[in-house]
């Protein structure tokens, strides 16, 4: 199987071989400092301030969203949404359900966000601020520092959902007054699915710790309490988290983040630049380096999607709604190489010569 898809993505080999172990036991110093690595490496990596906090999720990143729903904001905030397709809906959907008063900012499909439509929410009253930083569902990745320097002038609170785009594209929770970001084990950290994590600057820790979580599992002050022995309050998903570790520190001393973003934006560059020569096309200018959105000509994509994979055993993610039938999208991340894209692109090439790519 070659995996071209935005998550779960390919693994390598160590993270392959420590998912084939024995899963150890974990309430021992030695898992504690692995948890204790595995904070310290997340901070690094999203340039967190040394008084932030990393907690660790056994749970899928929409888990990630809800605890920091529920942790973080009360009936007494004012958030405000970007919410341009099925990830912003999600937060949406989440606020309304823990009465958390909210407003949209209804985006069509691949729309980017622009200063002209923030400038209409300035001076609102809004403490927050909910972004899908790459909606992955559109593909669209919007521009941090716009939607920061909006935020630091409104004095208004910045949760980042930086769930595909970790990694993958430049991000610093200290310059860009970043209150909160959330990644997950299954995507740029090219780990199996299950784990989901939370990277809370100080002004969150604050809010989490004057606020009343009104669930077990998912308080986070339970899990900075825990965190503090380097442990969770659960049963964690403890062989994903052993992979991350292996991850964290392959990425450290492989160059670091900005060499990993590199990789992975020369993929999708790569990718791009390949793909002109098909009759396929790429209709945004604003794309993350993580994935790209695709549109057919003449060909259904349900038809590629399916042919890839049935033929050349070779994953895409299809895509729902409107633009199904149109639109597939070409992951970046995970153990892929330049070799993988020529892969991709011969399988285009001969699903052209059979009529079905047209």
């Amino acid at each position: 199987m070659l995996n071209f898809t935005v998550g779960p993505v390919m693994s390598n080999k160590e993270v392959l071989r420590i998912g084939g172990e024995q899963t150890p036991y974990f309430r021992n110093d030695e898992f504690s400092q692995v948890m204790f690595e595995n904070e310290k490496l997340m901070k690094e990596f999203v340039c967190a301030d040394e008084d932030s906090r990393a907690v660790f999720i056994t749970g899928s990143g929409t888990a990630a969203m809800e605890a920091t729903v529920m942790n973080v904001f009360n009936e007494k905030d004012n958030v405000l949404i970007v919410n341009g397709g099925g990830f912003g809906q999600r937060f949406v959907d989440l606020c309304n359900l823990h009465n958390i008063p909210n407003d949209e900012i209804k985006l069509d499909f691949g729309q980017n966000i622009t200063e002209e439509i923030l400038d209409k929410y300035d001076s609102k009253d809004y403490t927050a601020f909910l972004v899908n930083i790459c909606e992955t569902s559109s593909c669209v990745y919007y521009d941090l520092d716009l939607i920061s320097e909006f935020c630091t002038r409104n004095n208004i609170f910045l949760v980042v959902d930086a769930i595909s785009s970790f990694l993958a594209n430049p991000l610093n929770m200290a310059r860009q007054n970043i209150g909160v970001v959330i990644t997950g084990s299954q995507k740029a950290l090219a780990c199996p699915p299950g784990i989901s994590i939370i990277v809370l600057a100080p002004e969150a820790l604050k809010r989490v710790e004057n606020n009343q979580c009104k669930s077990m599992y998912l308080d986070l002050n339970d899990m900075l309490k825990n965190g503090e022995r380097g442990q969770t309050p659960f049963t964690p998903a403890v062989t994903i988290l052993l992979q991350i570790n292996a991850r964290l520190n392959e990425i450290k001393n492989q160059g670091g983040v900005e060499a990993e973003i590199m990789r992975i934006s020369n993929l999708a560059d790569d990718f791009r630049e390949k793909v002109k020569d098909l009759p396929l096309e790429i209709h945004l200018e604003n794309l993350g380096n993580c994935v790209t959105g695709v549109y057919c000509i003449n060909s259904h994509a349900g038809d590629i999607v399916y042919a890839l994979k049935k033929d050349y055993g070779i994953w895409v993610n299809p895509n729902g709604g409107e633009v199904g039938e149109k639109m597939f999208r070409v992951g970046h991340i995970g153990d892929l190489t330049i070799e993988d894209n020529d892969k991709l692109i011969e399988a285009f090439k001969d699903l052209e010569k059979r009529g079905i790519l047209k």
